[in-house]
């Protein structure tokens, strides 16, 4: 029996439109309602018949959906929730695919009161965005994180679960709070280091009369990729998860001080223990599923790459 009959996904972007394209291929019966903000999305969501039908408000989108799937960025979770109040049936569960929970869930809680909520963060995605950018496998064999409040309908909790287990995700569940911790780590901390990084080779353009760019090696190359992800997403994501972020981003600065250290006084015992370390991680990463084993993270290479 399918956990949801009639979904509607709010946002139409890499996310929202992987969540569509996964749903009509796992299970082709959902009834598929869409709609975005923006007018050309939906005119672009229209033209590739992403969904059944494309909603012209988001209120007219959830009227007889029993799951609804907010896929906007996190800033704008409780302004979209508070849209759909009114026109939200009583037995749908809401939840959503934002990177930070504690300020989500705190968000859907005051907007959607006596509704059942179950926030959730599939941990995939790509640095493109956009209804064209999705595809049905974004989310298979990756982690899907749901955080429930601790009084939580189980049966509401089981049934998203179930949703994502069908898209070919991996379910987890912790708290909001945890899991900001968690992702401050993993994800966040990464991406404003890249985003950094980026920003000052920018800055060195001039210096270097573009070389920097020219001569961009993998790993520049690799942290570009992550710094071309969607800015309203990832501004929003730092406002929300700020304490999280502050805390490892305050630990990352007393290592790569410690790093400085090594390399000032030529240390290499402890930059090489430093490396075999972090070597030993990427192995587990690639173990255990999350990323690519082969050379070069599996690009393509040759005249027709």
């Amino acid at each position: 029996m399918l956990p949801f009959a009639r979904v509607s996904i709010l946002g139409l972007g890499l996310i929202g439109s992987s969540v569509a394209r996964a749903v009509r291929q796992a299970m082709p019966t959902v009834r598929l309602t869409g709609y975005d903000a923006d007018p050309d999305v939906r005119a672009t969501a229209l033209r590739i018949d992403l969904t059944d039908d494309v909603a012209d408000s988001a209120g007219a989108a959830v009227t007889d959906a029993d799951l609804v799937v907010l896929c906007v960025p996190v800033g704008a979770i409780g302004t979209v929730a508070g849209e759909i109040a009114a026109d939200l049936p009583a037995e749908a569960v809401v939840t959503d695919v934002g990177s930070c929970k504690t300020d989500v869930a705190r968000a859907l809680a005051l907007a959607l009161p006596g509704i059942a909520v179950v926030p959730a963060h599939p941990v995939a995605g790509t640095e493109r965005s956009g209804p064209e950018a999705g595809f049905a496998t974004l989310f298979a064999g990756r982690w899907c994180i749901l955080t429930p409040a601790a009084d939580a309908d189980p049966v509401a909790v089981e049934r998203v679960a179930s949703f994502w287990r069908r898209l070919g995700a991996d379910v987890e569940t912790m708290t909001p709070e945890h899991h900001d911790r968690v992702l401050a780590v993993t994800s966040h901390l990464p991406h404003l280091i890249a985003y950094s990084i980026v920003g000052t080779a920018s800055d060195l353009e001039a210096v270097t009369e573009s070389e920097v760019i020219k001569y961009s090696a993998g790993g520049f190359r690799d942290f570009t990729r992550i710094a071309a992800s969607d800015p309203t997403m990832w501004r929003d994501v730092f406002l929300s998860n700020r304490e999280a972020v502050l805390e490892m981003l305050g630990r990352f600065s007393e290592d790569l001080a410690q790093l400085q250290r090594a390399i000032r006084w030529g240390d290499g015992d402890a930059l090489f223990d430093l490396f075999t370390r972090t070597r030993a991680i990427r192995r587990s990463i690639v173990e255990q599923g999350q990323d690519d084993a082969r050379e070069d993270f599996g690009r393509a290479h040759g005249p027709d790459a």
